[in-house]
């Protein structure tokens, strides 16, 4: 585990190497203070070697305190600048990692899980690494020095550790290994509550048109009392590690100062030294003590550990081949041969099943189908969005796995069913699909998206900010923006997936109308839609039925043959003429 993460604190190394440092010099000067004190008491008061031995030897221990004061010091600047960078890195790896995932990746982790990872589980790792840069580094030290000058000055006395020492080492252990799945459970109710906030707020406009803020209240309060509960639990066992330490601790110094007064009253030790041997037993025990506290911070951490190890170490299941072209695709020829998918490939049933169909490039495609028969996961697997699990899938001729992802999806344009747009102006939101497009050329998009009208009433236009998620603009005006988001990218293949059914058939229409005018003779579009008046015009319309082709055919064609579309017309006629 340490060696996974230790790339991570690249540019930090000197930070980390410079806090231990300090801590060493540190730690000699705590050790070398009680010695001063002892010789101040046993030499200059009762040997009576004058005010100016006591003052000399005094200003000595300031010295040496005061330096002490400023490698600590020094130390904890040190560790918390080594500490923050290693998050910095961490997380910055973690999230670059979650962005080359493919949605089959992201599928096995929930986003309110990553979001913990991201968030909760690295400010526990980046505190436990600023500690073990200081405790881990001083409290040994100051054990094994602070013993050593117990037995130099009465081995004696010293037998008392070699009781108390071992049993807080086998008690401390015990605790750690019944706590830490408790903890590992703690953070998945963390996972919990973070799916309920989320969900709530991103629904926020829902739960409030339904009246649903007490269910929410109540869905909160169940996921907060499992946290706090589970939170209890693992908390309450080393709660118990601070009671016990400082029983151990105190118990420990009166078995000293018991037996140091009968040294004393035999002989066998002088008051100073007793009065030193009690700051060192004071360090060991503190030493002690800090070694449990780093112990709780690791017991913690070590679940953290685990859970963004997990996401490191997930395999990412679309990535490049050896020799993947990075050249776009030369047009917007699309051929299944055999196709068949599944979402997990233990699975008994097939999502799409036996797929072949050739789309020639400039082509306009429709596909219908009842929910769940599979559309979107059909038109996903060109983008490599998933992979097919059977069977080949080409574009221009190509595999799609011989293409670099970054060449093939810069190929094709795609709008989503969930139209998503980000904080930033509209025009920012739309130079997504090209970052050095010109103003002219977004305009154009958007009068192609029916999308211009509407920017050039806002008081902005097309600076006009844009909230998370875009919830200043209607449902309709948010897909007409994604479409022209997907125009600027001037792909050879769009595929525009229900992204028109927030508008207006007249709007609708006119948009269809606008891709027929406007789009390059060899860009190819594929229309998902619902409403059969969306797709009517095109040059071949899919039938899907279970994730099947149930029939593949011009609009006269279906209609008169096709039983699943003859009724999809004929329901939505009636629903007109109604």
């Amino acid at each position: 585990m340490i060696k996974k993460f230790k790339p991570f604190v690249k540019g930090y190394v000197k930070e980390a190497l410079l806090s231990p440092l300090f801590i060493i010099f540190e730690v000699i000067c705590e050790i070398f203070i009680p010695f001063i004190m002892a010789k101040i008491v046993d030499e200059g008061i009762m040997q009576n070697r004058g005010v100016g031995y006591v003052a000399k030897t005094g200003a000595l221990m300031v010295a040496v305190a005061l330096f002490s004061l400023a490698c600590g010091a020094f130390a904890a600047k040190f560790a918390a600048k080594a500490g923050m960078g290693f998050g910095s890195n961490l997380r910055e790896k973690l999230f670059h990692k979650v962005q080359d995932f493919s949605f089959s990746n992201i599928d096995k982790f929930s986003t309110a899980s990553l979001v913990t990872r991201l968030t909760t589980d690295i400010n526990s790792v980046q505190t436990a690494f600023m500690m073990v840069l200081r405790i881990c580094f001083r409290a040994p030290l100051m054990l094994i020095g602070a013993l050593a000058m117990t037995v130099v000055i009465s081995p004696k006395l010293s037998l008392a550790f070699a009781v108390s020492v071992p049993v807080l080492a086998i008690v401390l252990g015990l605790i750690g290994a019944i706590a830490f799945p408790k903890f590992k459970f703690m953070l998945k109710k963390f996972d919990a509550l973070n799916a309920s906030v989320q969900e709530n707020l991103i629904s926020i406009r829902a739960v409030k048109a339904f009246v649903r803020s007490d269910y929410e209240k109540k869905k909160f309060k169940d996921a907060n009392d499992e946290l706090r509960e589970a939170s209890i639990s693992a908390e309450k066992l080393l709660v118990a590690t601070m009671p016990f330490m400082m029983f151990t601790v105190f118990a420990t110094i009166v078995v000293v100062l018991w037996l140091g007064s009968k040294e004393i009253i035999s002989g066998n030790i002088e008051i100073g030294l007793l009065t030193s041997y009690v700051s060192y037993s004071i360090q060991i025990m503190m030493s002690l003590m800090m070694l449990s506290i780093i112990f709780v911070m690791l017991v913690i951490s070590k679940a953290s550990f685990q859970r963004i190890e997990e996401v490191l170490d997930e395999k990412i299941d679309i990535t490049d081949g050896e020799n993947a072209d990075n050249q776009p695709a030369k047009n917007g020829e699309i051929e299944f041969k055999n196709v068949c998918f599944k979402y997990n490939k233990n699975a008994e049933n097939n999502v799409l099943s036996d797929i072949n169909l050739k789309i020639n490039s400039g082509e306009t495609i429709g596909i219908i189908g009842g929910t769940g028969s599979a559309k979107s996961t059909l038109v996903q697997l060109i983008p490599r969005l998933y992979d097919v699990t059977q069977g080949e899938l080409l574009v221009a001729g190509k595999n799609v796995k011989d293409y670099s992802i970054k060449a093939l999806r810069n190929s094709v344009s795609m709008v989503l069913q969930n139209n998503v747009l980000f904080s930033g102006t509209i025009k920012e939101n739309l130079r997504w699909g090209g970052e050095n497009a010109t103003d002219e050329e977004i305009e154009t998009a958007c009068k192609i998206a029916q999308a211009h009208d509407f920017i050039m009433s806002f008081p902005d236009k097309y600076e006009t900010y844009l909230g998370q998620g875009g919830v200043n603009v209607s449902g309709g005006q948010k897909q007409r923006l994604c479409i022209a988001r997907a125009l600027i990218q001037k792909p050879k293949i769009i595929i525009l997936d229900d992204s028109t059914s927030a508008v207006d058939m007249n709007t609708d229409a006119s948009i269809r109308k606008a891709l027929k005018e406007n789009l390059d003779s060899n860009t190819t579009v594929i229309i998902i839609a619902q409403r059969i008046a969306s797709v009517c015009e095109a040059d071949r319309i899919v039938v899907l039925d279970d994730g099947k082709i149930n029939a593949v055919g011009t609009h006269e064609e279906l209609l008169k043959n096709n039983e699943i579309y003859q009724q999809v017309y004929f329901s939505q006629q009636k629903g007109v003429a109604e």
